[in-house]
């Protein structure tokens, strides 16, 4: 084996040793330029990840000699944006909320602003465009569990519905009658209800399940079905559902009873935002 170059006879430059059928690869230097480059992107890598965040570590990375975060500089950004706004937060903050809609110019900006507290916030559960789901209200309607005037709203949306975070969260608690009554019952009552809003399966259980419905629900939901806004207790006559108004899922309902759950905004909100979105989700068409 030896180490003499091979060179080659045309160009009388000396090969890398690699051949492709008779074809010879010429051990060319790289040009002079290319070479400096590629030297200084190195140099020029150095001393980017040694002057900005660059290399990761356990809990954070390396913060660079320069101290550059765009965290920083989007809160920077945030604060610019908070300090222009300052002035017409404080007319918000400070207006009844009854009299906002009588200012043009306040409900111009609480609605805009509410409306983007509701696309970051509250969106992910009732909908982008407020119609909802199963077992997240419908804010479009005039179907309100807490009750849908402006002032109902606010409360609502401030310290939110059966959590464990806030003193004022609104609270009821529906039975898990499962426990407490017969399945015949249940299925009577069910029909009962349906036939509030007009849709039994099965007429001749509808007067058996009246009198079941009067001795455990009319207590929340009234006489008539109703509902109560004090209690949280929804009507029941409206062909309005939140978690659906067919046979079974109100069986569902009835035995196992539902307990939906909102956070409180206050605290995760300014009041400026909390009384924007209210005002936002009641020009939707469904405030009262």
């Amino acid at each position: 084996m030896s180490n003499a170059p091979d060179i080659d006879p045309e160009t009388q430059v000396d090969t890398t040793g690699h051949e492709w059928d008779g074809i010879k690869e010429l051990n060319n230097p790289l040009p002079r330029w290319w070479l400096w480059s590629f030297y200084l992107c190195i140099i020029w890598g150095v001393g980017y990840t040694i002057a900005y965040p660059a290399w990761p570590m356990v809990n954070s990375a390396t913060a660079g000699l320069l101290g550059y975060s765009t965290r920083a500089e989007v809160a920077e950004d945030i604060a610019l944006v908070e300090a222009a706004n300052g002035p017409i937060n404080a007319r918000l903050t400070a207006a009844e909320l009854t009299e906002v809609s009588g200012d043009a110019e306040l409900m111009q900006y609480a609605t805009s602003a509410g409306g983007a507290v509701f696309r970051t916030w509250c969106a992910q559960c009732h909908g982008s465009g407020a119609a909802g789901a199963v077992g997240y209200p419908n804010l479009l309607d005039d179907d309100w569990l807490w009750g849908g005037d402006i002032e109902s709203i606010h409360d609502t949306i401030a310290h939110g519905i059966r959590n464990d975070e806030d003193l004022d969260s609104r609270y009821s608690q529906m039975p898990v009658f499962g426990e407490i009554l017969e399945e015949p019952e249940i299925l009577s009552v069910v029909q009962y209800v349906k036939s509030l809003s007009g849709t039994p399966d099965n007429a001749a259980l509808v007067t058996a399940g009246e009198e079941v419905y009067l001795d455990n629900c009319s207590a929340c939901h009234g006489d008539e079905g109703l509902g109560d806004i004090y209690q949280g207790a929804p009507n029941l006559a409206d062909a309005i559902w939140l978690y659906g108004g067919d046979t079974d899922t109100l069986i569902e309902t009835v035995t196992y009873s539902r307990f939906g759950v909102m956070p409180p905004w206050q605290g995760r909100l300014s009041e400026a935002e909390v009384r924007a979105v209210s005002l936002y989700v009641h020009s939707r068409g469904g405030g009262q």
